[in-house]
């Protein structure tokens, strides 16, 4: 089993979890989780049993004493986390509707994750690494996209995979809105690329088959579509399905996509012959099956790093779901 390094931020994620009337006031209460997308898909890979790697930023400060405890906690290797001295963590507060569904409020303005600099990525992060995996939320700033770009072509140089997890979250973008070409800048570059369909459709700029022919065409070898708890639609080089994910009760929907990469990381990593995985239509499709089961059990629970699944829990929803193509991967 290799190393895989997940890159990017590590941040606070306060849950709005009630809400009191105290006074003339209905006042929201909040619960603070450890959070942040790469960071989730580090923890979710760890809890498998998986060699996971946290490479980021986060600040001197009670808020960052935390999150490198939580990672520790959950079995992530935190030698690559780095602590600013004056830059604060980030923080997100979190609303759910009654579907599970999140409302974010994010405050990350000059935060610590944004000011890593590119000489603190180093050639020894790579080594006996197959995976490195990375989300949007490091291009949002030039001078972060450029240190993003920087470990990119570095893994890259010592033989990684580099896995996209798009993840745009266009309120931490200038004007509101993700820039286009600086995603895709980088969607260009990886081997694996995840977008929800929402994510798709943006990119793509109205163009989605045209789009999606190109990725295939370039240096992708396996992208996947998802859509909430609707079918996943995922591709190799020459094959291509559609699977639907289990029906669960939602509880909480903040870690169920970092739960789903986590899960396929998870696999890819104990993979020796990656590439002929891809090229097998029923291990690509139990691949597939079991990182639908990781998304599916994150979502049933609040929170990102609780709630995501030990490999016992999804070994047993895949038994109970009778996915015999996904039980290779069990062994």
């Amino acid at each position: 089993m290799s190393k895989v390094i997940c890159f990017g931020e590590a941040l606070i994620d306060f849950l709005n979890t009630d809400k009191q009337v105290c006074d003339r006031l209905n006042l929201n209460g909040f619960r603070q989780y450890p959070g942040g997308a790469p960071a989730n898909a580090a923890v979710a890979v760890a809890k498998l049993g998986g060699d996971a790697w946290f490479a980021g930023q986060v600040g001197e400060d009670m808020f960052g004493d935390f999150l490198a405890e939580a990672l520790q906690a959950y079995g992530v290797n935190t030698r690559y986390l780095s602590r600013h001295p004056v830059a604060k963590t980030a923080l997100a507060f979190v609303e759910l509707d009654e579907q599970g569904d999140r409302r974010f409020s994010f405050y990350r303005q000059d935060s610590a994750d944004l000011l890593l600099d590119q000489d603190q990525v180093e050639e020894g992060w790579f080594e006996d690494a197959t995976l490195f995996h990375f989300c949007s939320n490091t291009l949002t700033t030039l001078s972060m996209a450029s240190v993003t770009r920087h470990a990119l072509d570095m893994a890259r140089s010592k033989g990684c995979l580099v896995s996209f997890d798009v993840n745009l979250r266009h309120n931490l973008w200038t004007g509101g809105q993700v820039k286009r070409e600086v995603v895709n800048a980088l969607v260009a570059e990886a081997d694996i690329l995840k977008f929800s369909s929402e994510e798709l459709a943006y990119l793509a700029d109205g163009k989605v088959q045209a789009y999606l022919d190109g990725l295939m065409a370039g240096r992708c070898q396996l992208l996947l579509v998802t859509d909430g708890g609707g079918s996943i639609h995922y591709r190799s080089k020459n094959h291509l399905g559609d699977y639907q994910p289990p029906k669960v009760k939602v509880a909480d929907t903040t870690a169920g996509g970092d739960g789903f990469i986590g899960g396929l990381l998870y696999v890819l990593s104990r993979t020796p012959q990656i590439a002929a995985l891809l090229d097998a239509p029923q291990r690509l499709l139990g691949l597939i099956q079991f990182a639908a089961c990781c998304g599916a059990l994150a979502v049933t629970r609040p929170g990102a790093f609780p709630a995501l699944p030990e490999l016992a829990e999804v070994q047993q929803m895949a038994r109970e779901l009778a996915l015999s193509e996904s039980q290779i991967y069990f062994n």
